[in-house]
């Protein structure tokens, strides 16, 4: 073998390499390292810093865990529904390359309805989308916004999750069905129904229903007066992508009539629903995608939906360079480094180092 050093090839032949399949490649390569590959057809060089056999001309690639949440929807008023959780989605990206400027946004959380004197109270509003763009788009949708009393049809809107339905104020025989989960459809699914409103006897003041959540349905209205139960958001959704065991996307609780009991908002950031008549609705937890929770009474608010997030996971032999006009937290834990995007839109780069 001979050792060259600043050595200058200037001639019209060739530089033969050495020449073998897949299977012969070296079994401990170093940095550098080049040959012609017989199974691909392509010659090939050695990038330790990655770990892997490159084309020649080609860039590194990487495999990248996601987790995308969408904003959660805002809770309704006047005995108001909660609010549905954003939608979730979580899988991985493979062949990832790098210096591809990737897309993604953080979507925002829903407005909870503006409680007013004259009972004419819309519903909470959906809350945004999140997305990131691999070698397709990610999207997840806004958790729906929870009904009011006054709304013509008190029914949850449909989101990521849906939104819960408002209590029926003609009297109580009315039946108002939660918002759709899933909404705009995608598989896997993202998210569940909102609870619907079944009726009760007795007194026409009772309570809201709960916002769906991204691992469970809200639940609806339960008991009779003078003993009656706002329904609880639905539950969340565990990730430890981060190193720690965390929920996202849960639903808002539906708002109740005092003494009757509020809805608790679900697992992940939903918030729980007023009680009373100037109590407003809580709002879902920032960058959990949680809903809002429904308010008390006809002059109390919505609680607003929480922020989504988009987390992303990857070697930490990589580096994730962020466009201005997002925010960004970067760990390394365990060979990996750990972005968490929790506001604005822009795009990602990922580069060896």
């Amino acid at each position: 073998m001979a050792t060259l050093k600043n050595t200058s090839v200037n001639d019209t032949g060739f530089l033969q390499l050495p020449v073998g399949t897949t299977e012969q490649r070296p079994a401990s390569p170093a940095n550098g390292y080049m040959r012609y590959n017989t199974t691909t057809g392509y010659g090939e060089v050695y990038n330790a810093t990655v770990g892997q056999w490159l084309q020649f001309g080609t860039a590194p690639t990487l495999s990248v865990e996601y987790l995308v949440v969408a904003g959660g929807g805002g809770g309704g008023s006047q005995h108001g529904g909660g609010g549905g959780a954003g939608g979730l989605l979580t899988g991985t990206a493979t062949s990832v390359s790098t210096g591809v400027a990737y897309n993604l946004s953080v979507g925002a959380g829903g407005t909870g309805s503006v409680g007013t004197t004259s009972f004419a109270n819309p519903n909470g509003s959906n809350g945004s989308n999140s997305s990131i763009t691999f070698s397709s788009t990610i999207t997840v949708n806004g958790g729906g916004g929870g009904s009011s009393m006054s709304n013509p049809n008190r029914s949850g809107l449909s989101g990521g999750s849906g939104g819960g339905s408002a209590l029926d104020g003609t009297g109580g025989g009315g039946v108002s069905p939660g918002g759709l989960g899933n909404t705009p459809s995608t598989s896997p699914s993202q998210g569940n129904n909102g609870g619907a409103y079944n009726g009760y006897s007795g007194t026409q003041y009772g309570g809201g229903s709960g916002g769906g959540g991204a691992g469970a349905v809200g639940a609806s209205v339960t008991g009779n007066s003078p003993s009656v139960t706002a329904g609880n958001g639905g539950a969340g959704v565990v990730s430890a992508i981060t190193g720690s065991s965390i929920s996202y996307a849960g639903g808002g609780g539906g708002g109740s009539h005092a003494p009757f009991t509020y809805g608790s908002g679900g697992s992940g950031g939903g918030g729980r629903g007023g009680l009373g008549n100037s109590e407003a609705g809580v709002a879902g937890t920032a960058n959990t995608g949680g809903g809002g929770g429904g308010s008390g009474a006809h002059t109390a608010n919505g609680g607003s939906g929480g922020s989504g997030i988009v987390i992303l996971k990857y070697p930490s032999t990589y580096s994730a360079s962020f466009s201005a006009g997002l925010t960004v937290s970067t760990q390394t834990s365990g060979g990996f480094k750990i972005s968490s995007i929790t506001a604005g839109t822009g795009t990602v780069t990922f580069s060896v180092g």
